[in-house]
């Protein structure tokens, strides 16, 4: 690992902008498709760009191993459910809310990390930095003019989705001694190959009458917000490590509500500020007892 350059903040910054894109998509997406076709089509595109880069690189993909439970098991946790849950959640709200909702992911991990690892439990600090991420979450469910009896459901679904992300995290530990390239382009073969039928008995995307906008939306969350941004998080890992890797979470609440105001015209209420603002302050505390710890070892 080397010190942060000038690159390594504008590729760092460069993945926050690509992922909190993918909100304002996903909203753009459900104009035309359904939830679990969004979910494929973004899984299926997204595995082209990574597939590609293990064939150059002579990766070799481990999907059929005899590991293959786990890829399998990890697609679906990490991949198909937090993807349809997401883009069924966006359909009644704001693109800007789920954008803050999903950045609260590093409190989930940091409470189920107790729970399960033997090396990441809680402390004070990270016990105040739950806290208050989470009063800022709740202080955004309080916002009537974005989450009411009509959206509601939707918004506490796109959260219990950021669960399944913590939750797919945890499970590759289990196999973290692979390659990330193989790792990632088994799974996204694994979500295509759970997703294909339960698309085609569901939705039936050839039925479809796709609208310009939704497709290049859709198209865009597989190639560029999973495919390409998981290869961009690869390299900003490998030159710099997952502390740095990580302040990514302060950016993509704040790059979600002004790509949702500046692309669909989405409601800033004070109420948006204040729970972004406690979710960030949440995460820097649990970051920054991380960082002691990384440091003390």
């Amino acid at each position: 690992m080397r010190e942060p350059k000038i690159i390594d903040y504008v590729l760092l910054t460069t993945l926050a902008l690509i992922w909190a894109s993918a909100f304002f998509n996903i909203k753009i997406a459900t104009y035309s498709y359904g939830p679990v076709t969004i979910a494929f089509l973004r899984i299926l595109f997204g595995a082209i760009p990574v597939i590609g880069l293990c064939l150059y690189k002579k990766i070799k993909i481990e999907a059929f191993s005899q590991d293959w439970y786990w890829f399998a098991l990890i697609g679906m946790v990490n991949l198909v459910i937090p993807f349809f849950l997401i883009a069924y959640g966006v359909q009644k709200v704001q693109s800007n809310l789920a954008a803050i909702l999903m950045a609260s992911t590093p409190l989930s991990a940091t409470v189920l990390a107790h729970f399960f690892t033997s090396n990441e439990k809680i402390n004070f600090t990270k016990t105040l930095g739950v806290m208050i991420g989470f009063s800022g979450i709740v202080f955004l469910f309080s916002d009537n003019i974005l989450v009411n009896e009509n959206n509601f459901l939707s918004a506490l679904i796109i959260f219990f989705a950021s669960t399944f992300y913590v939750i797919g995290g945890l499970l590759t530990l289990k196999i973290s001694n692979k390659k990330n390239e193989n790792v990632t382009a088994s799974i996204l073969i694994w979500g295509v190959i759970f997703l294909i039928p339960i698309t085609a008995l569901t939705e039936k995307p050839w039925s479809l009458n796709p609208s310009i906008d939704s497709t290049i939306s859709v198209i865009y969350l597989g190639i560029f917000a999973t495919g390409f941004a998981w290869l961009l998080r690869f390299r900003i890992l490998i030159n710099n490590g997952l502390v740095f890797q990580a302040q990514v979470a302060y950016l993509i609440p704040i790059f979600g509500i002004i790509l949702g105001y500046i692309f669909l015209k989405e409601l800033i209420t004070p109420k948006i500020l204040v729970a972004v603002a406690a979710v960030i302050i949440g995460i820097y505390f649990v970051k920054k007892s991380n960082i002691k710890k990384i440091t003390s070892v």
